[in-house]
């Protein structure tokens, strides 16, 4: 009897029955196999949390309700078909398909597409890029241009076949004929659309004789103008050196290029005429100003005619006004000759009554009443007593009235 092979082992019981085994790679491929049949195209509702994107490109996520979770996978090429980009916390409807890792035997949904919930994938991925794109300081005012008055030439970038081009051409024909326009047609929608337009841009500013470029296209649903929010047409608006007029045609909605394009208008007729505005207006803003200036000069006359009487009235008698500034001089003259006299009297008798006092401290006036001071010579020391003398030295004595040098003979 041949010895059962390694895939087959006897039953103890049944010895004539063979059980067969499975490695674990191919459970994990029945598993695989099982799933993808049964759990195949699917919507699963949860939320994203761990979200990670590696070199890779794949996104990497949890998708969760507040009972379960499942690990997810959505590869480089269906994620780079996404106008969003998912991040933790979003709300999303992914759909897919259920199946098994096999190298790790990890349960996975392979996601194909997501929306997110609540909000439109189009409308989300315009939010992130709007706050993206502010955040770098593509719309700020500081650095929008004003529009060249009357350009000689304009730049035009749209569809060579829509009607936007025709009304544009229209108005700055009609208006000025002499005018040059250089047109770049391109695809306003659809794949490649974004790329078309940013080249053509680019194109343009290589035009030294191109003044302002006017960028649009006419209405339609968000998807037909989503070319003019994408991110490849924001940066070339923000790049162009030349200033650039947003023309879409969508009234109250606006786009990525409105907010970062130098000047905005409704529609391209709209751009047209924000460009090339029409003579006469431009006559009624010449009256308009001409005006205002007028009256402007007529109130500030009137103003300076009034100041002027007043003046008048004031200076209607100038000599009477010196006069009387000669007798305010002249009070204040005498005042002043007063005041000095007052302080030279006060002066003298302090002067005295100081003078006075020192002349009761001078020793000079001890003098007076019989007393003599003597100093002895030759160092002009004043003796206040004998033992400062020795026999023979001379004494100068000051008296009430004159000196007299003398020798001490004796002392006591």
């Amino acid at each position: 009897m041949a010895r059962p092979t390694a895939n087959e082992i006897e039953l103890p019981l049944f010895a004539s029955q063979l059980r067969k085994f499975l490695t674990v790679s191919e459970l994990n491929e029945r598993i695989k196999g099982t799933l993808e049949s049964r759990l195949d195209g699917l919507w699963v509702q949860g939320e994203i949390s761990n979200f990670r994107m590696p070199p890779s490109g794949h996104f990497y996520f949890t998708l969760k309700d507040d009972k379960s979770q499942i690990s997810a996978v959505m590869f480089r090429r269906q994620g780079g078909m996404l106008r969003f980009t998912p991040d933790n916390g979003m709300a999303m409807l992914c759909f897919g398909r259920v199946s098994v890792y096999t190298v790790r035997g990890d349960l996975q949904l392979y996601v194909d597409d997501m929306e997110p919930q609540g909000q439109g994938a189009l409308a989300l991925a315009f939010e992130q890029l709007k706050k993206k794109l502010a955040a770098e300081g593509l719309f700020g005012n500081a650095r929008k241009r004003e529009l060249p008055f009357l350009p000689h030439c304009i730049g035009i970038v749209t569809s060579g076949k829509g009607a936007a081009l025709q009304d544009i051409l229209r108005i700055i024909g009609d208006r000025y004929p002499d005018r040059r326009i250089v047109v770049c047609p391109v695809k306003v929608q659809g794949d490649g659309a974004a790329r078309e337009i940013a080249e053509a841009i680019f194109a343009l500013n290589q035009v030294a004789a191109v003044e302002v470029i006017i960028a649009g296209r006419g209405g339609g649903s968000l998807e037909d103008l989503w070319a003019f929010n994408e991110e490849i047409v924001a940066r070339a608006i923000f790049a162009s050196h030349v200033p650039v007029v947003s023309a879409v045609g969508h009234e109250i909605d606006f786009t990525i290029a409105d907010f970062v394009a130098d000047a905005r208008a409704p529609t391209p007729t709209a751009a047209a005429e924000m460009v090339m505005p029409r003579k006469r207006e431009l006559l009624e803003e010449i009256e308009n100003l001409h005006s205002r200036l007028a009256g402007g000069m007529e109130f500030k006359l009137e103003h300076l005619r009034d100041t002027f009487q007043r003046l008048v009235k004031r200076l209607a008698d100038p000599g009477r006004k010196l006069r009387e500034n000669q007798q305010r001089v002249d009070e204040l003259s005498i005042d002043l000759l007063r005041r000095f006299q007052d302080r030279v009297r006060q002066s003298k008798d302090l002067l005295a009554e100081r003078a006075g006092r020192l002349g009761a401290l001078s020793p000079l006036a001890v003098l007076d009443r019989g007393y003599s001071i003597a100093h002895k010579l030759p160092e002009e020391l004043i003796v206040r007593s004998s033992a400062q003398l020795k026999l023979g030295d001379l004494l100068r004595v000051s008296l009430a009235q004159g000196k007299a040098i003398c020798r001490v003979e004796e002392k006591e």
